[in-house]
């Protein structure tokens, strides 16, 4: 038996969920409906929660990249790129609060499907949040590497280049979420198992970091 059959999210869903948010065009500055799957009625609650949390996450990261982007202007007022590298710290902050509820998600609704058991599976030293979080920072490079071949003002040249570049990100994106799905199933059949360990963003907390908290 195939223990990801039961499971409530895949990598499809992920892959699906990632696309709809790039075909929107007022993302990620506006969230976007979740598109429905055909696993919504087993876990139903834990499937919703769960792609809630992956579609908070690629959001982060979606203005994460435009932030990245707007930070490497010259034209503009240093307070300008100040206001960016602000911004990128509030956003990577949010990116990872998101990927540690993915796995609290995933973890609750992986020990409700083994009813308690023991785990005595391999520990995987990423988890499953991370690679969703991977996921989607491919999303956006496959994206934005797909406008590069389009562009009518670059040589020759440079598109073919980005699309052997393009190529490569799909491939890896693909090698990703076979990944992700085989350590969900492993997950589920007692197999694997992950761990949250927190970020502990240092740089983000004024009681850690040594220039917030010390008085100058």
């Amino acid at each position: 038996m195939n223990h990801s059959d039961h499971l409530p999210i895949n990598a499809q869903i992920v892959l699906a969920l990632h696309d709809h948010a790039l075909a929107s065009a007022d993302w990620p500055q506006s969230s976007v409906s979740q598109p429905v799957t055909s696993r919504d009625s087993a876990g139903a609650d834990a499937g919703r929660a769960i792609r809630a949390e992956i579609e908070a996450n690629h959001r982060f990261n979606g203005m994460l990249w435009a932030e990245e982007d707007l930070a490497r202007r010259r034209e503009v007022p240093d307070a300008d790129i100040a206001a960016n590298k602000r911004a990128i710290d509030k956003f990577n902050q949010s990116r990872n609060d998101a990927i540690e509820r993915i796995d609290e998600h995933l973890l609750a609704m992986l020990d409700a499907m083994r009813e308690g058991a023991c785990l005595a599976g391999r520990l995987n030293s990423e988890t499953a949040g991370s690679m969703c979080d991977r996921l989607s920072i491919v999303s956006l490079k496959i994206r934005a590497m797909r406008e590069q071949t389009e562009r009518a003002d670059a040589s020759e040249e440079h598109r073919a280049q980005c699309a052997v570049r393009l190529d490569r990100l799909r491939s890896q994106r693909a090698d990703l979420a076979q990944c992700f799905d085989e350590l969900l199933a492993d997950c589920a059949a007692g197999r694997a198992q992950f761990r949250i360990y927190r970020q502990f963003k240092m740089y983000n907390d004024p009681t850690m970091n040594p220039y917030l908290y010390r008085k100058v």
